[in-house]
């Protein structure tokens, strides 16, 4: 079992190795392979580790092995060890299936790129850094897997770096989620000069044991964390580098969505919920962003006319689901909405990246229209995708996952009305702008004409996830439903048990509340885009339409208050004296250039010569002596 668990992180970071190295001497055919079937093989470890993990509880509930001494460094001593338990097996599940997915799906979306194998080796690099990050079971080398999947985003969001936009794109991106590791890292010597080890268990183990409910140090610490947390899952106030980042091909953003990057800040609070614990108006704070997070991207998604900003924008609110969820303490239920998440949007993204392929790039939802019966696979699917989304009661996954954290936001010793409030209005605009998306992009006149077809390796990883976007949900059922905890059961085995309130509310009168909002959105959808598409015109012409659709303008307030007074001090600042300095050693550098390379005039008779010259003065030197 130890064996196989290091193998898992290896496998992707030996293809990349292969990719990189030796690309440019494959076929397309045998890197595609290469690429998808080295994630393909993990995906098939990790179910035979699940197998046994499960076979192995209640005794056992975590594997570990160290593979070598990292660093040794006075009293900082850190290996390269992966640690498992249920926590890390669902990430591991969803990184590595749902990441297989993605790569099939990419062998043919980019068949005809040139970048086909540079493009196989970031993603290969992208989920191996992920994997480090989830399995580390040390804090540093969870890090660096941490900065990994920073660097592989940058890579990949400006993967088509001839176009000016993407490069800003990927910088925009690199830049702001720096902001939060920043916070991280300082966090992490915080924790590292208190206890004097970098393991993630005794760290938590003495946290709990020498640290006090409240205490500043508590609460300076997991800040810090959170502020990491906030950057790498597009939260407030970083969250703006995420609509962006779909400068990048399509699988890459269903890659940074569903399975990696965007996931990893929910991965850091679920995995330290010790220390936030310890530190509850942090905690408060968790609840609080995601709650505004929420609201703040779904009514900014309703604005968008480019489809896959409309998802950007929905994965930043769907993460502010699992922030309000972790926030009042019911870890499992973020959890559970992150794998549920990762099949719907995985599959959002994967069809969106057919539309926009098929219509020769064409982003505008308002230029495409009449799909529905020229792609019938893409439509039914995508149609699953957003049900999903909507949290379609009782028959779509998403109803089940989402349900949980509006109940726990009110029912958990941490929840409010208000939280409840907020949760419930973000799910009536998810149903919004998902069947806006629906209803103009597939319904109606036909603007553009579709180019191809899509073929099976395409269409095939979206009925996977489609039915995973149905019937996945199906392992959690509320008490009132079904009553099935095979989800709860297995990750409450690592996460503490969720706590409500006595008697607080009906469970079930709060499901008939969320499925009456999500049914309520989706009908004024099919009124307003579908049925009376007059009646939405007068507002999407309006200013606060324009507001939203800039996001709430946090890219011009950090625009006018952060970059253009950096890059005011850079201009007036460029011929200081540190510049002059520079410029004279490399302007000397030219001049002694240009002196040597006038003795580098061919003829052997002047060779000779300096080089008799050359002797003549070493000798004369030596017998000086």
């Amino acid at each position: 079992m130890s064996t196989i668990i290091a193998l898992i992180p290896a496998i992707p970071f030996l293809s990349f190795l292969i990719l990189a190295l030796f690309g440019h001497k494959l076929s397309r055919k045998i890197a595609g392979i290469i690429g998808a079937g080295s994630i393909g093989l993990i995906a098939t470890l990790t179910f035979i580790i699940a197998v046994g993990f499960f076979r192995s509880l209640p005794e056992i509930k975590s594997y570990s092995v160290n593979v070598w001494e990292w660093i040794n460094a006075g009293n900082l001593k850190v290996d390269i060890s992966f640690s498992l338990d249920a926590l890390s097996l669902v990430f591991c599940f969803v990184i590595t299936f749902v990441g297989f997915l993605i790569h099939v799906y990419s062998i043919e979306f980019m068949a005809k790129d040139e970048g086909f194998t540079r493009f196989f080796a970031y993603m290969n690099l992208f989920i191996g850094s992920m994997l480090v990050l989830v399995l580390a079971d040390n804090i540093l080398l969870m890090y660096l897997g941490w900065e990994g999947v920073g660097l592989c985003s940058y890579l990949l969001i400006g993967f088509w770096y001839k176009e000016p936009g993407n490069g800003y794109a990927a910088r925009k991106a690199f830049i702001i989620t720096r902001i939060g590791d920043t916070a991280m890292i300082i966090g992490i010597f915080i924790l590292f000069l208190n206890f004097g080890t970098v393991n993630i268990t005794e760290l938590m183990q003495h946290v709990s044991e020498k640290w006090v409910t409240g205490s500043s140090i508590a609460v300076l610490t997991s800040a810090l964390l959170l502020g990491g947390a906030l950057g790498k899952s597009a939260q407030l106030p970083l969250q703006t580098w995420l609509p962006d980042a779909m400068a990048g091909p399509s699988p890459v953003s269903a890659l940074i969505h569903a399975a990696t990057m965007v996931t990893a800040g929910v991965y850091l609070i679920a995995r330290t919920h010790v220390l936030f614990s310890l530190a509850p108006v942090v905690q408060s704070a968790i609840a609080i962003i995601g709650a505004l997070t929420l609201l703040i991207a779904g009514f900014s998604a309703l604005a968008q006319h480019d489809l896959k900003r409309i998802l950007a924008y929905s994965t930043i609110s769907q993460i502010g689901y699992m922030f309000l969820a972790l926030g009042v303490g019911a870890w499992s239920a973020a959890v559970f909405h992150f794998m549920i998440h990762a099949f719907f949007k995985a599959l959002l993204f994967l069809g969106a990246g057919i539309v926009i392929l098929v219509l020769d790039e064409e982003h505008d939802i308002f230029k495409m229209g009449g799909l529905r019966k020229k792609m019938p696979v893409v439509f039914y699917t995508f149609l699953i995708g957003s049900a999903s989304l909507s949290a379609l009661p009782l028959v779509t996954a998403g109803f089940y996952s989402k349900d949980q954290i509006l109940w726990y936001s009110f029912s958990s010793q941490s929840g409010s009305t208000m939280l409840w409030l907020a949760g419930i209005i973000g799910a009536l605009l998810t149903a919004l702008y998902s069947f806006r998306m629906i209803f103009i992009t597939f319904y109606g006149e036909a603007k553009t004409e579709p180019s191809f077809i899509p073929g099976k390796l395409m269409t095939v990883p979206l009925i996977i996830l489609a039915v995973l976007s149905l019937f996945g949900g199906f392992i959690e059922l509320p008490a009132s439903i079904g009553n099935i905890h095979l989800f709860s059961n297995l990750v409450d085995n690592t996460l503490p048990v969720i706590v409500t309130k006595p008697g607080k509310g009906n469970e079930l009168l709060f499901q008939t509340l969320s499925a009456i909002i999500a049914l309520s959105g989706i009908y004024i959808a099919y009124f307003i885009y579908f049925k009376k598409p007059s009646l939405s015109e007068p507002y999407s012409r309006s200013r606060i339409n324009k507001f939203f659709e800039e996001g709430w303008g946090f890219d011009k307030l950090y625009d006018t208050f952060f970059v253009k007074p950096v890059v005011w001090l850079s201009v007036i600042d460029k011929n200081d004296f540190f510049d002059l300095w520079n410029i004279g050693l490399a302007r000397l550098a030219l001049l002694f250039n240009r002196v040597l390379s006038r003795t580098q005039n061919g003829k052997m008779r002047w060779y000779l010569l300096s080089f008799a010259i050359g002797i003549a003065i070493i000798l004369t030197y030596m017998l000086s002596k």
